[in-house]
């Protein structure tokens, strides 16, 4: 099996899915997994502040990416200490994780040659895709496929489930409080194989800053709340603006506004993203 530095949460996550934990010899500094994980070295660091209110960490956030500065930085030092084979990072976001510019800028300062792979889904179907992807480059094709065949079948008991139930509540999943934006990529997505309809995000594109207008506008019977980057805990403590702001809509009236834990259920593209349409049946269900 190759040596492999993980550069994100979620490449790390479908690596120890497929069973490449002892293959593991680097994370990223997001990587919050127990066990083995926890003690290996971290590669990376960021620029974005850890525990600043939200306001001021889209603030940092979208300065930094209009000066064209990454928010990221690879410890090529460390990284060509530890003599990877294989690297996994990502190209989707700028604003998740380190991504393929970060990664080519620390190559020259590797003595060794390995193996970049960059995944890049934006669909609950590619991500599987890319579990794949890392099996074929990992040399573990055949339990890569059965691993996904198995979440596969999961995600296919909900949509028939909800199938079955009929009608569609309006919701609105939202992956950041304040400002609001709304959630992106796969979770439109998830939202709709767990029998919803998401009014504001677009399936297979990012994320996007959206106005409470707009939300109120779309009358949502149902709020998400699953900030990216944040514990359940975290959110619920600012769900408060949530509420305030939606005054009257039809999820208020009803109490349906509900957190979920963005952090290891919608912001990493890999096995934890099978559980959440599980977690959305449940809370889109007629009360």
């Amino acid at each position: 099996m190759p040596r492999i530095a993980s550069l994100l949460p979620g490449a790390t996550e479908i690596a120890l899915a497929l069973g490449l934990g002892e293959s593991l010899v680097a994370v990223s500094h997001s990587c919050d997994f127990p066990g083995r994980v926890a003690r290996l070295p971290r590669v990376t660091r960021t620029r974005v502040p850890n525990g600043a209110p939200s306001r001021e960490i889209d603030r940092v956030v979208r300065e930094a990416l209009a000066r064209g500065e990454s928010l990221y930085e690879v410890d090529a030092q460390r990284l060509d200490a530890l003599a990877p084979d294989l690297i996994l990072t990502q190209g989707i976001c700028q604003v998740c994780a380190v991504g393929p510019g970060e990664v080519a800028r620390a190559m020259p300062a590797l003595r060794s040659v390995p193996d970049v792979l960059s995944l890049e889904p934006s669909t609950l179907e590619e991500t599987f895709a890319a579990m794949l992807e890392v099996g074929r480059a990992a040399g573990c094709a055949g339990r890569a496929r059965r691993v996904v065949g198995a979440l596969g079948r999961r995600v296919s008991a909900v949509r028939r489930r909800c199938r079955r139930a009929g009608r569609r509540p309006r919701v609105a999943f939202l992956e950041w409080i304040d400002p609001p934006i709304c959630g992106g990529h796969w979770n439109p997505e998830l939202v709709g194989i767990a029998g919803g309809e998401d009014g504001l995000g677009r399936p297979g594109e990012p994320s996007r800053t959206v106005t409470w207008e707009e939300v109120r506008a779309w009358e949502p019977e149902v709020v998400v709340a699953a900030c990216c980057g944040y514990s359940a805990k975290r959110t619920r403590a600012e769900v408060e603006v949530v509420r305030a702001e939606l005054t009257g809509m039809p999820c208020v009236r009803s109490g349906r506004v509900y957190v979920a834990d963005g952090v290891t259920l919608f912001s990493r593209p890999g096995p934890s993203l099978v559980p959440s349409p599980e977690l959305l049946e449940t809370l889109l269900e007629a009360d």
